[in-house]
């Protein structure tokens, strides 16, 4: 990979994740204008009135707003929970100070080293194996999670280039990205499974054609929000590693640290993918002859590729 600077990086990943970002609400009212459309063509079909690209803009207008509505509910609900059901998702534990002093130094002079106001809170995940994660959307709900093998098997350096990893995440509100990408992803796979639903109840009635048009346009939307995540987690990954390097002086300690993540990243406590991209390094098992295919879906850029990139700074 070739060295563009830390700065350059950062900008260019900053402005791709944006534009990728700004496209979800895109590919949400257009999928809700699609299915619109279907719905009013079909319907003309069996009525005396034509076909009118009016009637199906102006039923746009008059269901976009609800359907607004209702993803503004669920977003207040997932800002409202979503630390409680991410730390539920993964196991992670408040870390008390007196429990390990170490990590808690650590992080705290990072955080005063970068002007930092407030220091996040500190879990643990009582799990052997390696990595770490950071979440939150706003000031007071951020948190870095340690797995125990993390903490025990890293030396200082090390661990304190994780750190900075996670710190940059949330210096650069990955974390809130991220989390709002998840929840994007999820209004559109409740989508795709309700028009699923609504295909198999209208298989024997004169709904049917309906049904499977729905069905393969929320589908397609899903699929699309689902590769713009997955795109938005692997960029990320780069930016902090960056980040990471610039904070602590020292990209060889966090090099180091993916060598050592990468031969034992499994926290069995995580089982959604959606989750996994919150991670240092993708916690649950993937194969490593992955096809390009799969690579696609991947959560988190090939490790050797960050490392590589890292030795070069």
């Amino acid at each position: 990979m070739e060295y563009i600077g830390l700065q350059t990086q950062i900008r260019r990943n900053n402005i791709r994740s944006t534009w990728l970002l700004i496209a979800f609400p895109l590919l949400l009212s257009a999928m809700c204008w699609a299915i619109v459309f279907v719905i009013q063509y079909k319907s003309s079909l069996r009525s005396e009135y034509p076909f009118d690209m009016d009637t199906v803009n102006m039923a746009f207008l008059t269901v976009f707003p609800v359907v607004l509505l209702i993803v503004g509910i669920w977003f207040l609900i997932a800002f409202k929970f979503h630390n409680w059901m991410i730390m539920s998702a993964t196991g992670s534990k408040p870390l008390e100070r007196m429990e390990n002093k170490r990590v808690y130094n650590l992080v705290e002079n990072l955080c005063i080293s970068q002007g930092m106001a407030k220091i996040p809170s500190i879990y643990i995940i009582y799990d052997d194996s390696l990595n770490a994660f950071a979440s939150g959307i706003k000031e007071g709900d951020y948190a870095i999670s340690l797995s125990q093998g993390i903490i025990n098997k890293l030396d200082d350096e090390e661990l304190k280039a994780v750190i900075g990893h996670e710190l940059t995440h949330i210096q650069n509100r990955d974390t809130r990205m991220l989390i709002i990408s998840i929840i994007f992803v999820g209004i559109f796979a409740f989508v795709a499974q309700m028009a699923m639903r609504t295909r198999f109840r209208s298989d024997k009635d004169k709904n049917g054609g309906i049904a499977i048009a729905i069905m393969l346009i929320a589908g397609l939307a899903y699929l699309i929000s689902l590769l713009m995540r997955f795109a938005i987690s692997r960029q990320r990954e780069f930016m902090a590693d960056a980040g990471s390097a610039e904070m602590t002086k020292n990209p060889t300690a966090l090099a180091s640290a993916l060598r050592k993540i990468s031969e034992d990243s499994c926290i069995e406590a995580v089982q959604r993918k959606d989750i996994a991209q919150l991670f240092i390094e993708n916690p649950q098992i993937e194969s490593t002859s992955a096809s390009w295919f799969q690579k696609i879906f991947s959560t988190h850029p090939p490790i050797d590729q960050r490392i590589a990139y890292l030795e070069r700074l």
